[in-house]
């Protein structure tokens, strides 16, 4: 019988293989040879960010069926092109009405205002301001732009920087969840959403800290760029919601009204016969820079959570994840590349597995001593796992509003016996050996030997952890435990305390990679960008390796994954199935 369910199961995956995916991988092949369109004279490039944006681009063919498409380092990329290219001659941005992840916004800050250095206008439009999460992060990126147009329906609710987090204590504790966990140190908050009812005091401390951070970043950047005074942006904000017309009036916009109307005005300022083009297409045409030049510069690119493996497990949804093996060879093939003469690292992660982390800080040690400068640019998140890959480099660049340290460390697991017991349900153990053989079994709470072995692992790690960021960014080890202690920091606040050297994004870390290569400035060079991408073949065999994920694939194809809720729900489990496998870098992502 079970051979018969695994003959009918190989069959109908074969079906689907079939009749769905090959026809998308001819198309994916057909569009990848098929000759790009010619960009119209007078072009107004339209970027919409209301579909959210990833970080980086994923080398995976079939990521898009899991996102918007857009990256952070794509749109960068293209907008640097696009301020040199003739035929395009305004930007227009839709602005997402709840708030934009702050390490992007900053990022799109900049290449806004790069953009309008080369003499070519930008209208961002809004459809309202919303007071979800870092919406002043949105409002900032508006703000960048040569004027900013809001729909006359819409409200102006962009009136601070608000943040949630879930507390399980009473919950575990009312239906016998017993959470056996260690934390190094107070302020590592991971642990307390499983231990505690609010806040305790070093969590709001750190949590308060690094919000006002970029709630201050945000309004000084906005004040800057609109001309007028910090302190009298914060006191019209603060004081809102607003009307549309009331907005005006305050001057927090410049012009009211329909998206076709901000379209309008845009293709009037392109010239005659202006066209609109869409971001992705004008993107796809464009492709990313090579460069020309003898000398490359290495792009390798992080994103996710970080474990062990060689990501074979990504599937068509792109995955979000920093497989260990598969960046340190990106790495170690940079090195090996004699073209190369720096690296850029991009880093966008709140950390995971402290040897699959170990394993790519190797790999950034091998760079180093092979005469290749290491520099990392550190995008939404390098914390915790993210900032241990990154601490030994030779220069580290973040967005002010980038989140990094959580030096620290926590671990633990559920004991389930009790609340299982209360609906029936015996659950017992057994084991052979050590006595620390059934230490991370949900049916017996830990020993004091047990929990003594595993605080002293605990101890172990954080100590490891504590020597690789003195030694990379050369602080004395009583410094960085004053500093570490699991605490979370922007990136503002860590280039004050030595954590990061420079604030920027991606175009001035390549601009000190060049520094640290000596490459002369009038010098051109290439871009190398590691890993390589796979194939649809390869992402295809990887996808199907097991019965698993080509479920997972046929769910992905379906759409279901692309909604924003299941992306979310997919996040935690990701997430929690890290901390089951020993994932004790990882640092807290508040809601």
């Amino acid at each position: 019988m079970k051979q018969f369910f695994l003959t009918v199961l190989g069959v109908f995956t074969g079906l689907i293989l079939f009749l769905v995916v090959l026809p998308i991988v001819l198309i994916i092949g057909a569009a990848a040879t098929a000759s790009p369109a010619a960009t119209p004279a007078n072009s107004v490039l339209e970027l919409d960010l209301r579909q959210g944006l990833t970080d980086q681009e994923s080398d995976n063919p079939f990521a898009a069926f899991g996102s918007s498409g857009l990256s952070v380092m794509e749109v960068v990329d293209v907008l640097a092109q696009a301020e040199t290219d003739r035929a395009v001659k305004v930007l227009l941005i839709r602005l997402p009405e709840a708030g934009l992840n702050p390490a992007t916004a900053d990022e799109l800050r900049q290449a806004v205002r790069r953009f309008r250095a080369a003499g070519k206008p930008v209208i961002a439009h809004s459809q309202g301001f919303l007071p979800i999460g870092t919406v002043i992060s949105s409002y900032m990126v508006g703000a960048s732009a040569s004027e900013l147009w809001m729909q006359n329906t819409a409200s102006f609710q962009a009136t601070g920087f608000s943040a949630d987090s879930v507390f399980l204590g009473r919950a575990f504790e009312r239906y016998g969840v017993n959470a056996q966990f260690e934390q190094r140190y107070e302020y590592k908050n991971a642990v307390n959403e499983f231990t505690q009812s609010d806040y305790t005091g070093p969590h709001r401390e750190a949590m308060t800290a690094w919000m006002t951070s970029i709630y201050d970043s945000a309004l000084a950047n906005a004040a800057s760029d609109r001309r007028v005074q910090p302190a009298a942006l914060r006191t019209a904000i603060e004081a809102g919601p607003y009307s549309a017309q009331q907005a005006l009036s305050l001057k927090l916009i410049d012009k009211i009204g329909q998206v076709e109307e901000a379209e309008a005005e845009a293709k009037r300022r392109a010239g005659n016969g202006a066209d609109i083009i869409e971001f992705d297409d004008y993107a796809e045409t464009k492709g990313l820079r090579t460069g020309s030049g003898r000398n490359a510069i290495a792009i390798v690119g992080g994103e996710g959570a970080i474990i062990t493996g060689n990501g074979g497990d990504a599937g068509f949804g792109g995955g979000s994840s920093i497989h260990s093996d598969r960046t340190a060879e990106a790495i170690y093939d940079a090195i090996e590349d004699d073209a190369v003469k720096a690296i850029v690292f991009r880093v966008s992660s709140p950390g995971g597995s402290p040897e699959a982390s170990e394993q790519i800080l190797a790999a950034v040690r091998a760079a180093k001593a092979a005469g290749k400068p290491v520099v990392v640019s550190m995008g939404e998140y390098a914390a915790s796992g993210g900032y241990w890959i990154s601490s030994e480099a030779n220069w580290i660049v973040a967005q002010p509003s980038t989140l990094t340290g959580s030096i620290g460390v926590y671990g633990g697991t559920f004991v389930i016996s009790e609340a299982l017991g209360r609906f029936g349900v015996d659950l017992r153990s057994l084991s052979v050996g050590g006595e620390y053989a059934d230490a991370f079994s949900p049916s017996v709470a830990w020993t004091e030997s047990q929990r003594a072995a595993f605080s002293a692992s605990m101890d172990r790690t954080y100590e490891e952890f504590v020597q690789r960021v003195s030694t990379g960014r050369r602080l004395p080890v009583a410094r960085v435990r004053e500093i570490a202690r699991g605490r979370v920091w922007t990136g503002a606040q860590a280039r004050s305390l030595g954590l990061v050297d420079q604030l920027g994004g991606l175009a001035e870390a390549i601009a000190k990679a060049r520094e640290l290569a000596e490459i002369p400035a009038d010098q051109s060079v290439r871009y190398k960008r590691f890993p390589t991408p796979l194939s649809p073949w390869e992402a295809l065999s990887e996808a199907f390796g097991v019965q698993s994920e080509a479920a997972r694939a046929l769910v992905m194809l379906g759409g279901v994954i692309a909604d924003p809720q299941a992306q979310a729900v997919l996040g935690e489990v990701r997430t929690q199935r890290m901390r089951g496998e020993g994932a004790t870098v990882l640092a807290d992502r508040p809601l």
